[in-house]
């Protein structure tokens, strides 16, 4: 028995713990323990739902989190509070389930626009659980690409008699668009002039009544890119044989980009000055003979002869006007830009049309035609504590737009230095391929942040509370909200918010005071929807600033389902502002520098601004150093 005790006293001395023991022991419940407060705090998050496994992270979202590891000089200006760090690792969702589950919410408060908004976050979950799946198989869009382009062809031939259209339309679709390089050529006759009293192109005086009128229409129609919207009109060319108000044969040209019609431009027989703007390095307007231009009938007839016998300079050849009544004539145009349809119609009979030298694949199904994956578009690594965030609205399928804005003001030193930070914040589309595109699209570039809810137009106001909500945690000073098809210039907004006594709170912006609210139409508002006779001061939406102390107010009385919401985001904020303003002052601040129709010289911000626009106004502000408008589409 002695033996035995002695051998069990051996045992226990053996296994007596050794310091090194003791310590991995105490770092094992120290994980333990840390573990468990992190999934406990996350658990108790009921407000603004942080859902990185559905949203992922921007790419520079990475060295945050690794912040600790960072050289002396780091991301950050300053001290960054743990929860921050956390909240810009991930993408702040807007759920509207707590609020139509809280009790303490009257029925009655309950509006259709919160109803719509838990509907479009319930189909959002769906739509990204369906991305992940996608992005587990990656072949799944280059599957649908590969599809597409088996429909493609390399060019398109289509006589007269199969291009009979509908109310006298002739339309061509060009089911993968243009791309560099390719070309339509369409055959055919002007029709004879016919008499006319419903006018839709010339000025008739009162006594002349009933006038002469041949003129057709060719129209290249881009790719639709927003709902209830037409296509824009890449190109509209409008040869006026006859019925112009000048009484002589011009041409017409124009571009429409969302519903917003451009600068005509009329050529009138005048070749375009030498300092005029080029399009693709080729004049606007040719010259044509003019009866008006000391060209005499026997002038026009031997005009040919005086110039090789015994001509002493150049001579530059004039042509007639292109157009003839009754005679065929044959017009070949270029394109670089992804144009998806050509319509004709008017007064003429087209023979043929032939577009050649295509693309293979569709913009929409290949969105890597828009994007140009080079580092030097990638945002540069997320500052706290900046001077303004800019929260851009955009859409799913907005590619093209996206690309045009990274490639000209979001290259401004200010932004570049993130002193300025500006993001996209983008809604899933209600296609599934194009969110995996978006998802791509945004690890890549690291600008995109995502709005896990199906975009639909009443909801946008979502998107401008996420951008109060993601400016106050990268502690911005100022918040800018402005559209895709908004040039900024970034410069301006800096001068504009350093023009106000520092502390005062701020909302700057072109201001619609007294706005009543329109009962008919495409932007009816209801009486139960709004029921005051007049809107609140607000700023029109493609671009306004508000001050970090209005955005806090924001957010707080979302957080407390305390926020009143409207469909039109720009009356909203302006309803909030003015709430926020019956408790601390705000200066308003307006300036018809922000356009909200076009482009004015001198802009802040220029809107309805195409992505070929985009690039001509950031050269011309580059080179040239003036914020001049580009009126090519």
């Amino acid at each position: 028995m002695k033996r035995v005790k002695k051998l069990e006293q051996l045992l226990l001395l053996s296994y007596r713990p050794k310091p090194l023991q003791i310590f991995m022991a105490m770092m094992f419940l120290y994980l333990l323990f840390t573990t468990f407060e992190i999934e406990t705090s996350l658990a108790f998050n009921t407000r603004f739902v942080s859902v990185s496994s559905l949203l992922g992270t921007e790419h520079q979202y990475t060295h945050l989190s690794k912040a600790s590891n960072l050289p002396s000089q780091g991301v950050f200006q300053g001290s960054v509070h743990r929860k921050t760090m956390q909240g810009l690792q991930k993408v702040s969702t807007l759920s509207f389930i707590d609020v139509l589950n809280d009790s303490s919410v009257a029925k009655n408060e309950v509006s259709e626009l919160h109803k719509v908004a838990r509907h479009a976050w319930f189909e959002g979950k769906r739509l990204w659980e369906e991305v992940e799946s996608v992005m587990k198989i990656d072949n799944v869009t280059r599957f649908k690409a590969e599809n597409l382009s088996d429909s493609c062809q390399s060019s398109i031939s289509l006589s007269g008699s199969e291009l009979r259209g509908e109310k006298g339309v002739t339309v061509m679709m060009l089911p993968c668009g243009l791309t560099l390089g390719s070309h339509v050529t369409v055959v055919g006759t002007p029709r004879w002039a016919h008499w006319e009293d419903d006018l839709k192109i010339s000025v008739v005086k009162e006594q002349e009544g009933k006038v002469m009128v041949s003129q057709f229409m060719l129209e290249l129609q881009g790719l639709k890119s927003v709902d209830n919207e037409d296509p824009p009109r890449i190109l509209h060319f409008n040869p006026r044989l006859k019925g112009d108000y000048s009484g002589k044969p011009v041409i017409e040209q124009n571009t429409c980009y969302r519903m917003q019609w451009g600068s005509a431009l009329r050529c009138e027989g005048w070749k375009s000055r030498a300092d005029e703007d080029t399009v693709d390095e080729q004049v606007k307007c040719e010259k044509w003979i003019r009866d008006d231009d000391s060209h005499t009938e026997e002038a026009k007839a031997t005009w040919w002869l005086t110039r090789l016998i015994g001509r002493t300079k150049k001579v530059t050849v004039d042509w007639p006007y292109p157009f003839v009544e009754g005679r065929l004539f044959v017009l070949t145009g270029f394109s670089l830009e992804d144009a998806t349809g050509l319509s004709v119609k008017g007064d003429v009979d087209v023979h043929s049309i032939f577009a050649a030298s295509l693309p293979t694949s569709h913009p929409s199904f290949a969105p890597q035609m828009h994007l140009e994956l080079l580092p030097q578009w990638k945002a540069p690594l997320l500052h706290v504590n900046v001077e303004l965030f800019i929260g851009i609205l955009s859409a799913g399928n907005h590619f093209a737009e996206r690309m045009a804005v990274r490639k000209s003001w979001m290259q401004h030193k200010l932004v570049k230095s993130s002193n300025v930070v500006a993001r996209f914040f983008v809604a899933l589309h209600g296609r599934k391929d194009l969110n995996v595109e978006i998802k791509k699209e945004a690890d890549y570039f690291g600008d995109i942040v995502i709005v896990p809810y199906m975009d639909h137009y009443d909801l946008v106001v979502l998107k401008t509370i996420a951008i109060t909500e993601y400016g106050i945690r990268v502690a911005a000073k100022y918040i800018m909200k402005c559209d895709d098809d908004t040039f900024v210039r970034v410069d301006s907004m800096i001068s504009e918010v350093r023009n106000v006594r520092n502390g005062r709170s701020l909302y700057i912006g072109n201001m619609n005071y007294h706005h009543k609210p329109l009962r008919n139409g495409k932007w009816a508002v209801t009486f139960e929807e709004w029921s005051k006779e007049e809107y609140p001061t607000y700023a029109n939406g493609p671009g306004y600033i508000i001050s970090s102390d209005i955005a806090h107010f924001i957010v707080s009385n979302f957080e407390k389902h305390k926020l009143k919401l409207f469909k039109m985001e720009d009356v909203s904020m302006g309803m909030w502002v003015e709430e926020f303003n019956s408790s601390r002052a705000v200066e308003y601040v307006h300036s018809l520098k922000f356009c909200q129709f076009g482009c004015i010289e001198d802009y802040y911000t220029a809107h309805y601004q195409s992505p070929r626009q985009m690039t001509c106004m950031w050269h011309k502000l580059q080179h040239q150093g003036k914020p001049l408008c580009c009126n090519i589409r």
